[in-house]
């Protein structure tokens, strides 16, 4: 019998939920930057960053989940992806660690989560503690129009 496959798994944080993506999809983590406002962007896209040049698409990850927005005063982190199409910022509370989790612990959404971000969500693992819930950065990152 083989030994477990283990994946690594950026983690952060929205609204209390632990999220992870896949680490070779993250571009890298950033603070906060200055956002410009796209008018008749879909609600989701919370404006274009400037990272070093390239012009980055903020998706806040709160409004595409349909969690209330965040508190005043409390600014989102950036955690850039690697897409097909360029790079994507997602629009999160706080960063976590680089996790390893065994693909035998994967194990489909849990019946609690429902809505939007059950279509978002690939499936979950029980780590010691708490739950990983594995984004799908494809349909995560993807701009629908308004």
């Amino acid at each position: 019998m083989s030994a477990p496959t283990a994946r690594q798994y950026s983690t952060f944080s929205v609204d209390g939920l632990y999220f992870g993506v896949e680490a070779l999809r993250v571009q890298e983590f950033i603070r906060y930057q200055q956002m410009t406002h796209v008018p008749l962007a879909p609600r989701d896209v919370a404006g274009l960053i400037n990272l070093r040049g390239q012009i980055v698409t903020a998706i806040d990850l709160r409004s595409r989940l349909q969690l209330p927005p965040r508190a005043d005063g409390r600014l989102p982190m950036n955690v850039v992806l690697r897409s097909d199409d360029g790079s994507v910022s997602l629009l999160v509370d706080e960063i976590g660690d680089v996790v390893d989790a065994d693909d035998d612990s994967f194990e489909a959404p849990p019946e609690t989560v429902g809505g939007v971000a059950r279509d978002l969500i690939l499936g979950a693992h029980k780590l010691p503690g708490r739950l990983l819930l594995v984004l799908d950065t494809d349909r995560a990152i993807a701009v629908t129009p308004a």
